[in-house]
């Protein structure tokens, strides 16, 4: 069979012109050169009004772009063909929303583009259907991101698909939180379970609990309805409205009502018929039943005497009256009722009463209330009538109302005579003048005495007090307490005090006069024991001397230190320092003694106690010191033993405990208490050698106690004695300290230029040979006002200053050079004094000096001030 061969160009046209899109070729320069019917017809043009157009004429301006891009790349050669979606605009100026595929035709051998073939696809209708559902979409999420309600939709399985923005400020869940989830532990565990119980797919109106993020739960009235078939997913769209505060307002109405104990009840006066609401049962403590009550079986419950009153009540009520009346009800069990009936009546045509309403009100407590006023009035009145002190009220216009019996006592007036006169006969037209004049406060401090009707006065201490009534101020209760006893223990208090200020000053002054002296004979003992070529009876001579200036001196700080701690004038320092060193040094001290008994001591720390701890060193040495010393001293043979540990310890406090052990021969029970009394020997039962003051460990247990710690003697079975303290340590003062400055002193070679005013001769002369000794250079002046001039004229580096000195004291010389150099030239000015009492540093402190030494004078002590001019200047 032959084939019939096929006119490729006629079977294009047919093509072209059958197809069912629109079909258009384009010259590169936009010009149509071809275009299908189908395309004319989309755009409503003819072929020839078609062709006279250019691809850019019919199209929307917002799509201009959109059409350079797809050209570019087609030229270009980035692409060969492009897909797209763009508006023209047809020959009504409607606009048709298009498909577009485009390909560009290119001449085989020179790859020029020759025209764009275009296939165009109306899609107008596709894009409406969009556009509908993107509106749809919008006005849905409109809706959910201002809705006030929670608009949420789950599966069947309880996994959250949507939820609305409002979520965020009712529940404090983000959407985010919520979608994707299963919520279920959100709702309250009994609304869970109720909701367990129900068939969803009706849709109902349901009141359900659901948890806030931050815990609580609210209250939601929902309204909800299940979608979808049951052959493909279900789900269940609700909408949810915040009731918390509507569900707490009818709540706390109902609350009210209870609370309120109000019932209501309805009298049916022609069929004698009486309906109850729940809350008159309750108050009667009935059981709720359908029977019909009577006015009898009110008459039941009530007494014989009530029962009349309501009745002469109820025939008032007939001729028009309200009802009002208020009687005791005694239950079955005994209890006791206060109850209130109100009603109102109303009237048929006819003016006969057919029907009573009102209330039932449980006012038991009321009725308490106003018997505990009673009470009340009835304790205040006897409160004034037999209080000790004079109380007089008075009205604004300052006319007495009453007075009690100790105001009639103190100004011999009876009251009928004082009610109605003014209360300025009894404390003065003046200090009335300021109470009118509301200078309350003032009027308390000049309202001084209250006078007599005989002209005598008795001193009172007064008090105002407002009489307040409805708010206003109608009135005021003067009170009057008559201090004539106090006046007199005053008076003895002042006495007290101003002997306690003499005792410190005689203390002060008998320090000075002792350790003036006592300065010449250590200091110079010291520098006699530093000098060279003394026998050895000469020097044995000398430290019996110098063990009994230091003895004195011992007893003489002993009860300057009492006398501090007694009159709570002793303040602990902040010192960094190192216990185990500190503990250390105490027991070098006593080892010389122990050797000589050939006692054994032994010294445990714990490793756990931390350095460096933060309190007062020195305290605490002094009072190791004393116990160990103690133990030392009386103990024969064996040894004592030192342990120290940690008792408790928390983020900044250390408490330590010190335990000292020894073998001596023990102290009798009956003794121990006795010894932390002041003047107290330990020898006097013991070597009966009396030694000291007898203040040792008086002074170590108010030290003790200032540490905040205990001293006590622990109860053993073995042999000696066993003495317990504690104290408590800071771990760190606030400031910056790693560590201890356990550095050793720098060498510092340079002589220094000093100044010693003083004008005891042989304290002079103590203190020059201490320092020249030291290599350093000295002047002598003898006053305060030859230290000013010395000082104007030389450059010192140290200004000894003695604070009692002729013309100008040391406070006084030191004020003086302050003012009158500049502090780069100022010289260190360190005080020297015999006082030993409180307040004597700090006021040296506070004139200017800068260190502070006291008599008597040693060469440790002047060491150590003279370490401090170096430490302050850096050297």
């Amino acid at each position: 069979m032959q084939v019939q061969k096929v006119d490729h160009h006629e079977l294009f046209e047919q093509i072209y012109n059958q197809a069912p899109i629109g079909i258009a070729l384009v010259a590169p320069t936009g010009q149509w050169m071809k275009v299908n019917p189908v395309f004319c017809c989309m755009l409503g043009y003819t072929s020839d009004e078609l062709m006279d157009l250019t691809y850019q004429d019919i199209t929307h301006p917002d799509d201009f772009s959109q059409d350079m891009i797809c050209s570019y790349e087609l030229f270009e050669g980035r692409s060969k063909e492009n897909q797209y979606e763009k508006r023209y605009i047809n020959k009504n100026g409607d606009i048709l929303w298009c498909s577009i595929h485009v390909s560009l035709v290119r001449n085989e051998i020179t790859d020029e583009p020759l025209y764009s073939v275009c296939h165009i696809v109306d899609i107008s209708n596709r894009k409406l259907s969009e556009q509908k559902l993107l509106h749809r979409e919008e006005m849905f999420k409109l809706i959910t991101d201002h809705a006030q309600e929670i608009i949420y939709i789950a599966d069947s399985e309880g996994v959250c698909r949507f939820c609305s923005p409002s979520v965020q400020q009712i529940l404090g869940y983000s959407p985010e939180e919520v979608i994707g989830q299963n919520n279920n532990d959100s709702f309250h565990p009994q609304d869970l379970e109720r909701i367990s119980q129900m068939d969803l797919t009706k849709g109902n109106l349901l009141n359900i609990r659901v948890r806030h993020k931050d815990g609580h739960y609210l209250w939601f009235e929902t309204t909800y309805k299940v979608f979808g078939d049951a052959e493909h997913e279900q789900q269940i769209f609700t909408i949810g409205r915040d009731i918390s505060e509507r569900k707490k307002q009818k709540d706390i109405s109902a609350e009210a009502e209870r609370i309120a104990l109000i019932g209501s009840w309805e009298w049916d006066m022609v069929l004698d018929h009486i309906t109850f609401s729940d809350q008159i049962f309750e108050i009667f403590e009935l059981e709720r039943t359908c029977k019909r009550y009577r006015i009898s079986d009110v008459f039941d419950v009530m007494d014989a005497e009530d029962i009349t009153s309501l009745q002469k009540h109820i025939a008032g009520v007939k001729q028009g009256e309200p009802l009002d009346f208020e009687y005791k009800h005694i239950s079955s069990d005994g209890n006791e009722k206060y109850l209130h009936l109100r009603g109102l009546i109303t009237l048929d045509e006819h003016g006969q009463p057919v029907q009573l309403n009102g209330t039932l009100q449980d006012i038991t407590e009321r009725k308490r209330i106003e018997f505990k006023l009673q009470e009340s009035v009835e304790r205040y009145t006897s409160l004034k009538k037999y209080n000790h002190d004079a109380i007089i009220s008075f009205n604004m216009d300052g006319n007495i109302m009453n007075a009690n019996p100790v105001a009639v006592k103190m100004t011999g007036c009876p009251v009928a005579e004082m009610i109605g006169t003014s209360i300025s006969r009894f404390i003065g037209a003046s200090n009335l003048g300021l109470i009118l004049g509301s200078d309350y406060e003032m009027a308390e401090k000049e309202i001084n005495a209250v006078r007599h009707t005989d002209g005598s006065e008795t001193e009172v201490l007064a008090t105002l007090a407002p009489i307040i009534i409805n708010t206003s101020n109608v009135g005021f209760y003067l009170i009057a307490k008559d201090i004539t006893e106090q006046k007199k223990l005053l008076v003895a208090k002042e006495t007290a005090e101003r002997m306690n200020k003499a005792k410190s000053e005689f203390l002060a002054m008998m320090s000075h006069e002792i350790r003036t002296p006592m300065n010449g004979v250590i200091g110079m003992t010291d520098l006699l024991l530093d000098t060279p070529g003394l026998s050895g009876e000469q020097k044995e001579y000398i430290e019996i001397i110098q063990k009994s200036g230091d003895s004195l001196l011992a007893i003489i700080n002993d009860i300057l230190d009492f006398s501090k701690i007694e009159s709570g004038k002793t303040d602990l320092v902040e010192d960094p320092f190192d216990l185990v060193e500190i503990v250390t040094e105490t027991v070098q001290i006593v080892k010389p003694l122990a050797r000589e008994k050939k006692l054994d001591v032994r010294m445990c720390v714990e490793d756990v106690i931390p350095t460096p701890v933060y309190g007062d060193a020195y305290r605490l040495k002094q009072v190791l010191t004393n116990i160990i010393g103690n133990a030392v001293k009386f103990t024969s043979e064996g040894g004592v033993e030192v342990k120290v540990g940690v008792k408790e310890q928390c983020d900044n406090n250390v408490q330590l405990y010190f335990q000292v052990k020894d073998s001596g021969i023990g102290i009798p029970a009956e003794r121990k208490q006795q010894l932390f009394e002041p003047f107290y020997q330990l020898e006097n039962f013991m070597t009966r050698k009396p030694q000291g003051t007898g203040l040792g460990l008086a002074i170590s247990k108010k030290l003790v106690e200032l540490m905040k710690g205990e001293i006590w003697i622990e109860e053993s079975d073995e042999p000696g004695t066993i003495f317990i303290f504690t104290a408590q340590f800071k771990l760190n003062n606030g400031e910056e300290s790693n560590r201890l400055d356990q550095q050793q002193k720098k060498s510092r070679t340079s002589a220094l230029r000093i100044l010693i005013a003083e004008d005891n001769e042989v304290n002079q002369l103590v203190l020059s040979r201490i320092v020249e000794k030291k290599g350093h250079f000295v002047d002598h002046v003898a006053d305060g006002v030859e230290a000013v001039e010395a000082v104007k004229h030389t450059s010192y580096d140290i200004v000894f200053m003695d604070v009692h000195m002729p013309r100008l004291n040391g406070f006084e010389a030191t004020k003086a050079i302050k003012n009158a150099l500049p502090p780069e030239s100022c010289p260190f000015i360190i005080a020297v004094t015999a006082n030993a009492v409180r307040g004597d540093m700090e006021n040296c402190l506070k004139a200017g000096m800068d260190a502070y030494v006291s008599k008597p004078i040693k060469i440790e002590s002047i060491m150590q001030a003279l370490e401090t001019y170096y430490i302050k200047n850096n050297l």
